[in-house]
């Protein structure tokens, strides 16, 4: 009897025993590899546009002027041109890289900016001297020239006032990052008086403290290229107009990534409707800082693991440029049913808006595509420019202006601009 009681309880105890194995595997962790990448293709041109006379035909007459508004930040520059429209192929144009915006100090720079526009010969038609008998086209150039400046004369023999005596051009600020210019056309009573044409203008990009297309609309010393000719010996502005549209768009790198993961029910440092908690995400949203907000989750209930993702070539993750990748940080995770994972990175050029995980955050044990997921916010602690062109932008040398509204989704359109789909931005995938 005894023997048999011994064999029972060696089977129960071998049957509790399976049992418990059986429910350790149901959470044994498992691996998960979370990657985040920047899969947008970028621009170099934050802003470009046209500009015409009011009248018929569109071109501004001596005495007349016209205006147009756009944002900028610190070591942007504006460059446009205009044809000499009583000439062969001749355009006035700042020297690049373009009009200077804001002193070395960050004050913006006002007034009579005129000494900067100076006058191109286009180099593909012969110049007869400048006037209302200008006959247009004109004849070709046997073999097309560079382009190059008209400093008093041209190539054969004509003479020209300073560009600054034939345009005034002057800047106004709006504050807030925006600018108004105004080219007048001065030329009225003198030598060489004329028509400007319908014209193209447009703002590059900074990055690492250069222009990313400095010289957008010409190249002194180099052929004339995508549209310029047509401008410069017709007053078309179209061709170059529609080159210039298609350098303009997005340009932003990504912040390190904070990960995540946790268990629980909700998102474990921000909501929207709430203001940002003061627990370092608005430095990660306002200058990429991921470190404060990554410590003060570490000590909260719930939360299992924290990581600051940073591309080990760049530590931000750049868009695509040209044919080449974006950046891309990936992170093995160890991880159980019922954890979740919540991420967070900084559009970088931006005053303080970050992509982060929607909803109820990632399934931790789910594997796919999962950028769908993904959204823009704005964590209301600074004052929003034109992305890219804001000169209280943190990663653009500025100073973030302080305000407080609660976090909410950034709309798209938008106040400044139109964004790609979010998908087209940041791709998340779990492996």
């Amino acid at each position: 009897m005894k023997h048999n009681n011994l064999k029972a309880l060696a089977i129960i105890s071998a049957g509790l025993f399976l049992a418990s194995c059986k429910k350790d595997n149901d959470v044994m962790p498992q691996p998960n590899t979370i990657t985040i990448e920047n899969v947008l293709n970028s621009k170099p041109l934050v802003e470009s546009g046209t500009f015409k006379g009011s009248g018929t035909p569109p071109v501004v007459f001596p005495g007349q002027s016209v205006s147009f508004s756009f944002s900028a930040a610190k070591n942007q520059r504006l460059t446009f041109a205009t044809m000499y429209g009583w000439s062969n192929d001749l355009f006035f144009a700042p020297a690049n890289p373009g009009i200077k915006l804001y002193n070395d100090d960050g004050t913006p720079i006002t007034g009579d900016v005129s000494a900067q526009i100076k006058l191109w010969d286009n180099g593909t038609r012969v110049n007869q001297k400048p006037g209302m008998a200008v006959v247009h086209p004109g004849t070709a150039e046997t073999t097309a020239k560079n382009i190059k400046e008209v400093a008093g004369t041209d190539d054969y023999g004509n003479t020209y006032l300073a560009a600054s005596q034939l345009m005034k051009v002057s800047l106004a600020y709006n504050g807030n990052s925006t600018f108004t210019v105004t080219i007048m056309n001065n030329s009225g009573g003198t030598a060489n008086e004329t028509p400007f044409s319908p014209g193209v203008w447009a703002i590059s990009y900074v990055a690492g403290g250069n222009l990313l297309l400095a010289e957008p609309i010409y190249s002194s010393g180099k052929p004339t290229a995508n549209g310029l000719t047509n401008l410069s010996e017709a007053g078309d502005n179209a061709v170059l107009s529609a080159y210039l549209t298609g350098q303009t768009g997005i340009f932003t790198p990504l912040s390190p990534v904070l990960v995540v993961v946790y268990e629980g029910g909700q998102n474990p440092f921000f909501k929207t409707g709430e203001n940002d908690r003061g627990e370092g995400l608005k430095d990660l949203a306002q200058k990429g800082n991921a470190d404060i907000l990554a410590a003060a989750l570490k000590n909260k209930p719930g939360v299992k693991n924290v990581y600051v993702l940073k591309d080990a070539t760049n530590t931000v993750l750049l868009p695509r440029i040209g044919e080449g990748a974006g950046g891309k940080v990936s992170q093995l995770l160890s991880v159980k049913p019922g954890d979740r994972i919540a991420i967070a990175t900084m559009y970088g050029f931006s005053n303080d808006w970050f992509f982060a995980t929607s909803g109820n955050d990632l399934d931790a044990t789910k594997k796919g595509d999962f950028s769908s997921s993904i959204g823009l916010y704005d964590n209301g602690t600074a004052l929003d420019q034109f992305p890219g062109a804001g000169i209280t932008q943190f990663n653009l040398a500025g100073t973030p202006l302080t305000e407080s509204k609660p976090i909410a989704v950034v709309p798209n359109p938008n106040p400044f601009t139109t964004l790609p789909a979010l998908t087209n931005i940041i791709k998340v995938t779990l492996q």
